[in-house]
């Protein structure tokens, strides 16, 4: 299997809701793999589908860092509830590579989602898991974690990945 590139901020894509997914898409089971596999290989501890150019409201999931595999897939999230009580962490993102700043969660939220069989959950989460859930979702409504820091964080962060974006294209383009 291969895995997916990932796009990087700036792109519209990224900025772009997702809507309601009412059946499976055909190849949803091989999009979820390779999702996972572009994930873990990254690495990173959540993907959502308009990361990787799929305008689909998926995201795929694992927080454990050591240990066994806790792999998570939600098809249309939903935060049914969350917490008064607030968490602050250092979150990344593979879309914004190498930029980490803390952002504010709440610390525990109840999802309601179907799984990669369509079949209806609804769990509660908190945590590393919990603010994962949260970055991953709002990924879905077209929001970036930098979108929670000043107006003045932001765009010196979009000035970062524009440059990161042009080394990386001067770079490909001298390998070919």
């Amino acid at each position: 299997m291969s895995i997916f590139d990932i796009l990087i901020h700036p792109d519209p894509r990224l900025k772009k809701t997702t809507a309601h997914m009412s059946a499976p898409i055909e190849g949803l089971q091989k999009i979820i793999d390779q999702m996972f596999e572009t994930m873990y290989d990254a690495p990173g501890i959540g993907l959502a589908a308009p990361q990787v150019g799929i305008m689909e409201r998926l995201f795929v999931m694992d927080a454990v860092r050591e240990g066994n595999p806790d792999p998570i897939v939600m098809i249309n999230p939903e935060i049914t509830w969350g917490s008064d009580a607030k968490n602050v962490y250092e979150e990344g993102c593979l879309s914004i590579p190498g930029i980490y700043e803390e952002v504010e969660r709440p610390e525990i939220v109840r999802i309601k989602y179907l799984d990669r069989d369509f079949k209806e959950h609804e769990t509660e989460f908190d945590g590393l898991y919990a603010t994962c859930a949260q970055h991953e979702l709002d990924h879905l409504d077209g929001k970036l974690f930098i979108d929670y820091l000043s107006p003045l964080k932001r765009q010196m962060i979009t000035k970062k990945m524009k440059k990161f974006k042009r080394e990386e294209a001067a770079l490909k383009t001298r390998e070919t």
